[in-house]
């Protein structure tokens, strides 16, 4: 009976031990800044390379003296969360301004719905409306992000709404051409676009996570409030 006992120990431990793990991670996604692949802290640097503006669809003044690149997935709640919180007042405060140009890049890496996200929303940009889209995927991912904090769904990564008929619905709410929308998605028009975006993240990023926002040569990894971005921007235009 004694040596039963000592070998149910360890087991007890064990189980113990993959409880609070699993704890552990549920309350991270309230407190950490980003969504992250391979590290625990997010990351401010200087960078010697940058991705490249390319094809990708410009907001603000294309001669506006600062660049942002932004890379995020549409399910990814840290890229939602900086989308509220802080994407709107640096529109707001720098790209109306002609300080900033703006620029997103798809790393959509969180599953099937993340990439079928990032196409539709590609899809937008031939009929003009692809900031537009954006907006409107991550106020529902927002929404989504809010029902987890509350404790009224466990998560909004592939929960199922980032779908088909949610697409076709923001399109017409945007007022969109519903026939050429649907069939720009449905043929994967713009597959091989994410598919680049997502191959660039992977160059220019040594360790990947999201958000990751490029101002000029500097590079900030997460979700962080307002007043972090609006000095690396002022920083930035101090140089020029």
């Amino acid at each position: 009976m004694g040596n039963q006992k000592d070998r149910l120990l360890p087991i007890s431990i064990l189980i113990a031990a993959v409880l609070i793990a699993g704890a552990v991670v549920y309350s991270s996604f309230k407190k950490t800044p980003q969504t992250n692949i391979s590290q625990t802290e997010p990351d401010t640097e200087q960078i010697s390379g940058k991705p490249q503006i390319g094809d990708d669809v410009v907001l603000g003044d294309p001669n506006a003296p600062v660049t942002m690149i932004v890379f995020g997935d549409y399910q990814c709640p840290f890229c939602a969360k900086f989308f509220k919180e802080t994407e709107s007042l640096i529109v707001k405060n720098y790209v109306e301004t002609g300080k900033v140009k703006m620029i997103f890049k798809d790393l959509a890496f969180l599953g099937p719905e993340s990439v079928a996200a990032a196409e539709a929303a590609e899809c937008a940009r031939d009929q003009q409306k692809y900031w537009q889209y954006h907006d409107a995927l991550y106020e529902i991912e927002y929404s989504e992000v809010k029902k987890v904090i509350a404790g009224e769904m466990k998560t909004n990564e592939g929960n199922g709404n980032l779908n088909r008929n949610l697409f076709k619905e923001i399109a017409s709410g945007l007022q969109m051409n519903s026939d050429e929308f649907s069939k720009c998605f449905d043929s994967e028009k713009y597959a091989a676009e994410v598919e680049n975006d997502i191959k660039e993240a992977k160059a220019s990023i040594s360790r990947l996570s999201t958000p990751t926002i490029f101002i000029d040569d500097k590079m900030i990894q997460g979700a962080y409030p307002y007043n972090v971005f609006s000095q690396a921007i002022d920083e930035a235009l101090n140089k020029k």
